[in-house]
């Protein structure tokens, strides 16, 4: 099976069933068990392609960076000849989207972007389980939904980007830790994202209750807020200010801060990984319940777990690493010093349980929020 989707992948969108061969008058040759599971397998994955190709279209919703979801939809799309359409979302807003449509979405899939809010929607019953084959290429169980409502497609390290050049005007060290960002010297210097339209922030939120405990961790917040010039919609717009000073720490991906060193040229930002620990995002994909075009949605589920699909992170300004075992790492978050182990363990059961009910509370005591929470 896994042997034939690569085969689907590379472009390979047709071929035959292979022949068992005919046994001699008068005898009964029973195929071998692996012989039968081949044969039977060609023929699933065949109806497949072709349940969705009769389909003819897809919707995706991603909430991955625009350049790397653009290129995986035009891709499925030249593989297939099925027509793609999709629209670059923040989770939080994918979210909202799908609740409101209330198992009637106006989407296929969901592709890219942390799994808490996934997570949130497999509470609510708004994805579709599927069990897919190239999930046995995932590295770990951890890097999918037990139901098979997700699956992991890549891992980013939650950490801080700096303005070396703006933080030297201001004669300033750069943070190393957590606790340093709550130094009234960094008061209007800091950006973070949303927490009601970005993953990343509910991921801070999350992190931030699991490192010191609940009360301690909301506190947390609040006291940083103190500090926070902006919080941005989407997770990845701290990172995209950082480089041209009028962000001076931003709180986010570290793989964000590296598409701005290595592909936008600016050599002004450093990365840094807080000394007492870290935690770190699940990209991931799923089928939204109620999907108009099931088996499309499906066959996407196929494509983004392959080495076809995730690898062409990296090659359009991605480099967060891949969970996938047969996929090829993106070399630049290793030169980095990016370590995909080197992180906190990170409770995804009390995320999956109490992301929403956090993110109120974290909310309330805020007093609701200001004008510094962007929505656009």
């Amino acid at each position: 099976m896994k042997k034939l989707f690569n085969l689907l992948l590379t472009g390979t969108l047709a071929f035959s069933l292979v022949a068992c061969g005919s046994a001699p008058t008068g005898t009964t040759t029973e195929p071998k068990e692996e012989e039968k599971t081949e044969e039977t397998t060609t023929s699933e994955e065949n109806d497949l392609v072709a349940a969705a190709k009769a389909e003819g279209e897809l919707i995706v919703y991603g909430s991955c960076e625009e350049e790397y979801l653009s290129a995986a939809t035009q891709h499925f799309e030249e593989l297939y000849g099925i027509k793609v359409q999709y629209q670059r979302l923040s989770t939080g807003e994918v979210k909202t989207k799908i609740e409101e449509e209330a198992g009637n979405p106006s989407a296929d899939v969901w592709f890219g972007g942390t799994t808490d809010p996934y997570n949130e929607a497999v509470v609510a019953g708004l994805l579709e389980p599927y069990q897919a084959e190239n999930a046995s290429h995932l590295i770990g169980d951890m890097y999918k939904d037990a139901n098979g409502n997700w699956y992991g497609i890549y891992k980013g390290i939650l950490g801080f980007m700096v303005n070396k050049d703006e933080l030297a005007r201001l004669g300033l060290d750069a943070p190393q830790d957590w606790a340093d960002l709550l130094d009234p010297k960094y008061q209007g210097l800091i950006w973070l994202s949303n927490y009601n339209t970005a993953g990343t922030a509910k991921l801070v939120v999350n992190t931030m209750i699991q490192k010191y405990g609940h009360d301690e961790g909301i506190q947390y917040l609040v006291d940083l807020d103190k500090n926070i010039q902006v919080y941005t919609k989407s997770g990845s717009g701290p990172s995209k200010n950082v480089g041209t000073g009028e962000c001076v720490i931003g709180i986010g991906f570290l793989h964000d801060g590296i598409t701005q060193i290595a592909d936008n040229g600016y050599e002004n930002i450093e990365l840094i990984i807080p000394s007492s620990g870290t935690s770190f995002e699940i990209g991931a994909t799923a089928i939204f319940k109620g999907a108009k075009h099931p088996n499309a949605a499906k066959l996407w589920i196929e494509y983004a777990l392959s080495p076809e699909c995730v690898e062409l992170g990296a090659k359009n300004g991605s480099y967060q690493f891949l969970v996938l075992d047969n996929a090829k790492q993106p070399e630049l978050a290793a030169q980095f010093g990016l370590d995909p182990d080197n992180v906190m363990k990170y409770d995804f059961e009390d995320a999956k349980n109490n992301t929403s009910k956090y993110i109120e509370e974290v909310m309330e005591a805020l007093g609701g929020g200001d004008d510094r929470f962007q929505t656009e």
